[in-house]
């Protein structure tokens, strides 16, 4: 059978609210996600529930509202038919891309015509959020970790391929199970860039947000949602019994108009980073992603279908590419897998008009940019993840969805979405301009 061309018809999310103490902590997330998905398929009436062959649903940490197959739970919340069938993938913080890659490779080979990704995640106060039951000798993380063979401590015969500087010796001896605030800074060290550097990249995230936000650029990207403001104690805790008045959010609340470098380079290093190689701490929480609380979704079909049904997508999925790295510079995944998806797609990377990076940390985006050999000013345009927002498993359909966005806004060709990935690797994907 011949491969068809697989489109992205459209986008929405919800914005992203801080995790813990946002607007979204008293509010369930199926709900949320209710109402993203309802208003992304609503905007195509001539679509029917009956034509959705297959809805996959990316997530890390699990969120407790979501019964059974999370995507399943959205589904049948949402209305649709028992026809449409549904899946779960979790690979980090690339879930949600990993499942529009699922979507569009069924799609690829004629296995389904439409279908739809979500993603969504619900983060606590730290990094990767969670809790849980108190581990026993049998659930207990597995000490055997932290050890590594000869061919995981040491680079890899492809490293020079990809990388221009070795990893220093005293980062390849430390564990590979780590936190990502010590991956950002073992990248810092790798590649000597400054804690100033850091700061005036993150300053210029949320300047282009507020400039992005001003213009009505995420207008018909992020659906308004009317929720309860969440109620806490003196102590911080949330009162669930109480409620709280109505609001609507339709800003990401990552975003902080005015941000300057003199207010970040009077930030605090992060408390529990240590240098490996005994040079300066340089990740603050201002050139580090918030935790969030968020739900994305994106629309996918055959671009013979869309023909079919007389719809305009955003864009064509031209390639797409996992690359593995190091768990200690994780940040540096992006690497590998642009240049896999590149290949797959067959351009290099002066062929791409824009990028939507993934801003885990400002210290990851610099140096994979400057090896992937991509200008600067084409990268995150309207503002990244340090000002929008990270919620892990959702962020990956955002991205491809805002690049796409801004690919037709700006009238260019190719346009790349790519972001690292916990546990050491990094995800990519081209899209081109129908």
């Amino acid at each position: 059978m011949e491969m068809q061309n697989v489109v992205i018809v459209d986008g929405a999310r919800s914005a992203f609210a801080r995790g813990g103490r946002g607007a979204f902590t008293a509010t369930r997330l199926d709900t949320i996600g209710v109402q993203v998905l309802q208003e992304l398929l609503g905007r195509y009436p001539q679509l029917s529930p009956h034509d959705i062959e297959d809805v996959g649903m990316g997530c890390v940490g699990g969120v407790t509202e979501l019964a059974g197959i999370g995507a399943n739970h959205i589904v049948r919340l949402a209305g649709l038919p028992e026809s449409v069938c549904t899946f779960d993938s979790n690979r980090q913080c690339g879930s949600s891309m990993e499942t529009m890659h699922r979507v569009a490779q069924e799609i690829m080979v004629g296995a389904i015509d439409v279908g739809v990704a979500l993603g969504v995640e619900r983060m606590g106060r730290q990094l990767g959020g969670g809790g849980g039951a108190e581990p026993t000798r049998i659930t207990e993380f597995n000490q055997d970790r932290h050890n590594m063979t000869e061919d995981q401590r040491n680079l890899a015969p492809s490293h020079n391929l990809d990388f221009s500087v070795p990893i220093p010796d005293e980062i390849l001896d430390s564990s590979p199970v780590t936190s990502m605030l010590q991956t950002a800074q073992n990248v810092a060290e790798m590649y000597n860039i400054s804690r100033e550097e850091l700061d005036e990249f993150a300053v210029e995230s949320h300047r282009k947000y507020g400039e992005a936000l001003a213009s009505g650029f995420y207008e018909g990207e992020i659906v308004p949602i009317e929720v309860e403001r969440p109620v806490f104690d003196e102590e911080g805790n949330l009162l669930l019994d109480e409620r709280g008045e109505k609001t609507v959010v339709s800003v990401d609340e990552g975003f902080r108009p005015g941000t300057n470098f003199e207010g970040l380079s009077g930030l605090r290093t992060v408390r529990g980073t240590v240098s490996h190689t005994q040079s300066e701490i340089r990740i603050t929480a201002g050139n580090s992603c918030p935790t969030n609380d968020g739900f994305t979704a994106a629309l996918l079909m055959s671009e013979r279908k869309a023909d079919e049904l007389g719809l305009e997508p955003l864009a064509r999925i031209a390639g797409f590419g996992v690359g593995g790295v190091k768990p200690q510079v994780m940040g540096l995944g992006p690497i590998p897998a642009t240049r896999k998806a590149m290949a797959h797609a067959g351009i290099d990377a002066s062929e791409i008009d824009r990028v939507e990076f993934n801003e885990a940390f400002a210290a990851q985006v610099i140096p994979s940019v400057k090896e992937l050999g991509i200008d600067m000013d084409k990268v995150n345009v309207n503002g990244g993840s340090l000002a929008i927002g990270h919620p892990l498993g959702a962020t990956g359909t955002r991205l491809v969805t805002t690049v796409a966005r801004e690919l037709k806004r700006s009238g260019g060709q190719y346009g790349l979405a790519t972001q690292c990935i916990g546990a050491g690797m990094g995800i990519s994907t081209i899209i081109e301009a129908v």
